[in-house]
Order: structure tokens, then C-alpha cells, then sequence
């Protein structure tokens, strides 16, 4: 049970706090839209990678979840290396340079602060860009702050895999801003 009265039939994770402050929604799925959507030279599945292996690693259920589904349609259905980048993304089958984009956004979960210069340059001779880099942790970040959202509030996450499934097909063909009003 939520933490806070929500009406009845809100829906689950974020979608139901949104619902219930969508003038809070608006700009959170901006950002969102324009990290894990907008055109980059890291692909959406990548992007969506990040956001889920933050999520799992914060064991955010309902986040690593839905981020997991997207990942895996952005990514060929491939659910199994969403969840061996959940399990150890050192032994997972992405490129070097996604292994130290998710190095960084793992320590950006921990602190910022714990993210070292070393770090940085391990990336750039994976051939990872300033930009990549940068929205890595602008990722991580968001992520970080959504996924105390959801908990922070207790709000439900349904156990049933294929509502994701659904849920992360819809959200892949559509993007965030229209997602809310999906049922």
C-alpha cells in the first residue's frame, strides 16, 4: 500500500504518481524522453541498459522492471542480456565501451562523487564520447532520483513479467509523454 492516498485504480510505479501529479510528469518525461529516446550515438536499448542496471542496482523493482522490458525490445527481444547486465554487466555481452559507461553509472548510483578521473578516461579509450559520458550520469542521476520516487512513495509493481513486456513494447513504439495516457 502507497504511502500517500492515491485514487483508485492508479496505475503502477511512476505512471500512478504521475497520475497523481501530472504537472510533476510533464517535465520528468521530458527529460526522460530526450536521455533514453531522442536520436544519440548510444542506442536506445543501450540508454535503456543504463537506466535499468541503475534501477536493479538500487532494487527498484517496478523501474528495473519496466526499463529491463524496453532494453530488451530496443534491443531484439534479447531479455537474456538484460538480466546478464543486471547479474555482472563485466561479464554481459556489450561492447567494452558500454561496460564503462555502466562502470560509471554504477558508481553514480553509489555517490557522484565515487565516479574517479580514471574512470572517465577508461571510457574515452573505450571510444566512449563527452556526451556519451555525460548522459551516462545525467541517466544514472535521473534514474537514481526515480527510483526513490517509486519506493519512497511504496508505490505496487505488478509481478506478472508479461505486463512489462506489454508495457515496455508500448513505451518503445511510443514514447514517455504518451505513455501516461496508455492504460
Amino acid at each position: 500500500m502507497a504511502h500517500i492516498e492515491l485514487p483508485e485504480g492508479i496505475p503502477p510505479g511512476i505512471r500512478g504518481l504521475m497520475t497523481y501529479r501530472p504537472e510533476t510528469a510533464k517535465p520528468l518525461n521530458e527529460l526522460v524522453e530526450v536521455l533514453l529516446r531522442a536520436p544519440h550515438s548510444l542506442s536506445a536499448g543501450e540508454r535503456e541498459l543504463i537506466a535499468t542496471f541503475v534501477s536493479s542496482g538500487n532494487d527498484c523493482k517496478y523501474c528495473q522492471s519496466i526499463h529491463g522490458a524496453i532494453a530488451a525490445v530496443h534491443l531484439g527481444g534479447d531479455e537474456a542480456l538484460v538480466a546478464a547486465v543486471k547479474d555482472d554487466y563485466t561479464a554481459a555481452g556489450v561492447s567494452d565501451k558500454m561496460k564503462a559507461l555502466l562502470n560509471i553509472a554504477g558508481k553514480v548510483r553509489e555517490s557522484g562523487k565515487s565516479v574517479t578521473t580514471e574512470d572517465v578516461e577508461n571510457a574515452r579509450r573505450q571510444g566512449a564520447t563527452d556526451l556519451e559520458i555525460h548522459d551516462t550520469v545525467l541517466i544514472a542521476a535521473v534514474f537514481c532520483l526515480c527510483n526513490r520516487y517509486v519506493d519512497g512513495l511504496a508505490t505496487w509493481a505488478p509481478e506478472d513479467p508479461d505486463f512489462y513486456r506489454q508495457r515496455g513494447a508500448l513505451v518503445a513504439a511510443n514514447g514517455y509523454g504518451a505513455s501516461i495516457l496508455m492504460k
